[in-house]
Parts: structure tokens; sequence; C-alpha cells
């Protein structure tokens, strides 16, 4: 798995083959430009497991990546506590997409299968006082769109249409129909 995330490490564990975390040192800005945010979310896996497959060739890498997208843009990660706040102020109350971008990899063979999934998501009405004290709690530091959909106190959403562990980070039924289309039995 080639990812940082303690979240798809965990999710990853449910599909039932062993795997070893090795995280990958990618510029995450660089995307072509003009790119849609599927176009984007699958570039960035891509290049996460590239990174981890030139170091291991014979092995099968898994990479993702989350971006949230709403009517002004794609939001990653935030860059500070104010940039939390101004994303979650920018959510709130609204739906937005979640797109995770998934890649299998395998140098020696040749393997290269990309993929999305995209969710749905409406957050509620939380006030400023419950996104200061979410972002105080240093959360939402690490998260696409400054927040974590599963977070017991804060709890940010009222639904999600589609895979809700794609809201998490990792789209499990997308990830295994790759992980079949590469050979892995499961």
């Amino acid at each position: 798995l080639a990812s940082a995330s303690p979240r798809r490490k965990e999710l990853l564990a449910h599909v039932g083959v062993p795997f070893r975390v090795v995280v990958p040192h990618v510029d995450e800005e660089a995307v072509p430009t003009g790119a849609t945010p599927e176009d984007t979310a699958r570039h960035i896996a891509y290049a996460k497991a590239r990174a981890v497959a030139e170091r291991y060739p014979h092995t099968l890498v898994v990479g993702a990546d989350t971006i949230v997208a709403d009517r002004w843009g794609t939001l990653g990660k935030p860059r500070s506590a104010d940039d939390a706040r101004r994303m979650l102020r920018r959510l709130r109350g609204r739906r937005h997409r979640v797109i995770t971008g998934l890649a299998v990899v395998r140098l020696r063979p040749g393997l290269d299968l990309t993929g999305h999934a995209v969710s749905h998501v409406t957050m509620r009405a939380y006030t400023d006082v419950e996104i200061a004290a979410y972002v105080a709690s240093g959360d939402p530091l690490d998260k696409a769109g400054a927040y974590a959909v599963q977070h017991p106190s804060f709890a940010p959403a009222s639904g999600v249409v589609g895979c809700w562990c794609n809201v998490v980070g990792l789209p499990l039924l997308r990830l295994r129909a790759l992980l079949l289309q590469a050979g892995l039995a499961l």
C-alpha cells in the first residue's frame, strides 16, 4: 500500500490480502493542467503507486488519492488550521463529491490499472463553535476537505450517497475489482 493514511491501512485490512505500507514521496500538486477531479485523483494515485513500484518492481502496489470537489473547485488537505476552518465553512450545509483515484501497479511483469470511485456527501449545518473545536483537535489537518466522515463527535455529514468507504479514503469494492483484474485471488 503506497500510502501514509492509517485509515487506508485499516480499510485494506478488510480485503483479506497481506500487505505492507510503504510511504511514497510524491508531489501531489503536480497534476496536468485542465484535469478533472477524477483525472487528478487517478493521476496522483498512479504517481504514488509507481513511486513505490520503482523500489519494489516485482510487487503489486496499490496507490490511492482522495479529493473533495464542489461547484467552486477542489479541496485537498488543508495547509493550516485557518485553511481547515475555511474549507469546513465552505462545505457546511452543502453537497459535494468525494473522488478517490486508485492505481494498481507492478513493473515486472508490467501491470498498470487505474480507476476511481465517486460518492456524494451532504454536510450538516454545523456551527462555527463546532468547527473551532474540531480544528483544535488537529484531526482535519491531514484529510481532504478537512474532515473525517467517521469522526464520532464532529460527525460532519448528514448523508452519503455512494460508497462510504470511499469517503473515508479507500473504495473497497472498486479496489477489489481492480485487484481481481490484476489476477489476485481474493
